[in-house]
């Protein structure tokens, strides 16, 4: 039996590839999308023709209360606080949720988790979806056991709205808890002649974020030790790096109970 999946966000430029990454999954079938900016479409109510696919028989709404019929599983690429709303309405109507809407903060997460074990249903949140970002991050994970000084430089488009972003926090936590504080080395304090020169500051790592027209999602992470470097990098250079991950997170969702937080747990590494 088809996995029956809505998009949240469907006309955002995430949204849209989400849509036909669906349509083209043979195990999965879309049955709807929700986007507040569909109200302005006229009379146009399918979502294959909102997004340039022609007909296929999948209604676009703009309310999450207007979709029918229910999926089995809602992906939501949207706002931090639009995301929050549909997490905690699709839960209540039975469904697993896979959320990428970034920017979710610690206490989003708790409650996500409570309000999804409380629902007996599953809840994929992935701060990204590429495959490649997430060995970058395991990777990074690995290398902080023997280069304690580690800066990560994150770059995207310049609409995104959140900084530092979700796939360069993840990284930093998972350095931080990977690594072995007591053995780094103290770094010499810098004077920022200025202000915010050496970037936010998270765990004892400091984060540069870079937002510039023509970018997509790119992070570097470089370690340092006395006479040598080590750069782990990924770039995504088109939305489609992330379909593989996004469609994985649908198939696995629904065998799952509870938050998972990171595609890398999805993954036997």
């Amino acid at each position: 039996m088809k996995i029956k999946v809505a998009v949240s966000g469907a006309l955002g430029r995430m949204g849209r590839e989400v849509v036909k990454a669906v349509v083209q999954a043979p195990d999965m079938e879309l049955v709807g999308g929700v986007d507040p900016a569909a109200g302005g479409l006229g009379e146009t109510t399918d979502i294959g023709a909102a997004v340039g696919m022609g007909k296929l028989d999948a209604a676009l709404v703009t309310e999450i209360s207007d979709l029918h019929p229910l999926p089995d599983v809602l992906v939501d690429f949207t706002e931090p606080g639009s995301a929050m709303k549909n997490v905690m309405y699709a839960l209540e109507h039975g469904m697993h949720v896979v959320v990428g809407t970034t920017g979710l903060s610690q206490e989003d997460l708790r409650q996500t988790e409570q309000a999804a074990k409380a629902a007996g249903r599953g809840v994929v949140v992935a701060p990204n979806f590429a495959i490649g970002a997430v060995l970058m991050m395991h990777f990074a994970a690995k290398a902080a056991r023997f280069f304690p000084q580690v800066e990560i430089i994150e770059l995207h488009h310049d609409r995104k709205k959140d900084a530092p972003s979700g796939t360069a926090i993840k990284t930093a936590e998972m350095i931080h808890a990977a690594g072995k504080p007591s053995s780094a080395v103290p770094v010499e304090a810098t004077v920022e002649t200025v202000p915010g020169a050496r970037g936010a500051e998270m765990a004892g790592i400091h984060i540069n974020s870079v937002r510039l027209p023509g970018l997509i999602a790119h992070q570097e992470v470089i370690f340092g030790l006395p006479g040598q470097t080590l750069t782990i990098r990924h770039d995504s250079m088109s939305r489609e790096s992330f379909m593989p991950g996004v469609l994985l997170a649908v198939r696995e969702v629904v065998k799952t109970k509870g938050l998972v937080y990171g595609l890398e747990n999805l993954l036997d590494l």
